[in-house]
């Protein structure tokens, strides 16, 4: 391991100990108010304060800054705003352009105690992937709840956390919510992966971005929706994926990273 790359995983190490420390502290209070007292305004505002906290963390202890913008792209009232996801600053750094978010979260979550309390008097939608298609009425019925009460649904289309420049692999949980739902879609590209990997150890320098997308309207044929929703994700998270590559970036490309840049180099080429 380079000097670089030493100092690096020390930041980062330090991030990890301020960030899991205070998600303890902060889910321990809003455990307690939601099972005592449900949806508050206290809670919402701990919510809040944990998204720009971590925001603010990152960018002083590891260098890794966050740029947001499109969110004119939103429209108002209910909508389902689907989400690459890549890293845990896809959460942080969506949350606040959002209003009211629920945020689809998986069941393993919701069981830990205190944060899964506090997960749920913040209006999160459970779902079980181990049910697999089984699981999908259930996150409807709960989303429907939420539009209902004025929140906006966020979904991650490809269920996890996928490396930079990896092919997609969307499921059907948004294709479901969006034809049970008759709500706008809200496409959202970032490249946060470059700088937060899905395996990695060491978060980097730099400065990640995410974009909201214009609105997919409701009432596509499901082939047609998913279809332009990977149109919509994809080729703007790659452009903002190269960008930064372009630019310089903190972290140097292992193989597989730099093999999938040169495949898509090429692929543009012709």
């Amino acid at each position: 391991m380079s000097i670089k790359a030493a100092i690096q995983a020390i930041r980062t190490t330090i991030f990890y100990a301020v960030f899991i420390g205070q998600t303890i502290i902060l889910a321990i209070i809003a455990g307690t108010i939601g099972i005592v007292a449900g949806r508050t305004r206290l809670g919402w505002a701990i919510a809040r304060y944990w998204c720009w906290s971590n925001v603010v963390f990152l960018r002083v202890l590891t260098g890794m800054g966050t740029h947001v913008e499109g969110d004119e792209n939103i429209p108002p009232g209910g909508c389902i705003i689907a989400s690459k996801h890549q890293s845990d600053w896809d959460i942080f750094a969506i949350f606040p352009h959002t209003g009211r978010p629920a945020y689809v979260a998986k069941k393993e979550l919701m069981r830990i105690p205190f944060f899964g309390w506090a997960a749920r008097s913040l209006d999160c939608i459970e779902i079980d992937r181990q049910k697999g298609a089984q699981s999908i009425p259930a996150m409807i019925s709960q989303a429907r709840d939420a539009i209902d009460r004025g929140c906006r649904i966020v979904i991650y289309p490809e269920g996890t956390r996928r490396a930079s420049l990896a092919p997609p692999d969307y499921r059907q949980g948004i294709v479901r919510l969006y034809t049970s739902l008759n709500v706008p879609v809200v496409p959202v590209a970032l490249n946060a992966g470059l700088f937060w990997g899905r395996n990695s150890l060491v978060i980097w320098p730099g400065t990640a971005r995410a974009r909201f997308l214009p609105a997919i309207e409701p009432g596509l044929a499901p082939d047609v929706f998913l279809a332009r929703l990977k149109q919509a994700i994809e080729p703007e998270s790659t452009r903002l994926t190269l960008e930064a590559i372009d630019q310089g970036i903190g972290r140097p490309p292992d193989g597989r990273l730099r093999e999938r840049m040169n495949i898509l180099r090429e692929t543009q080429k012709h």
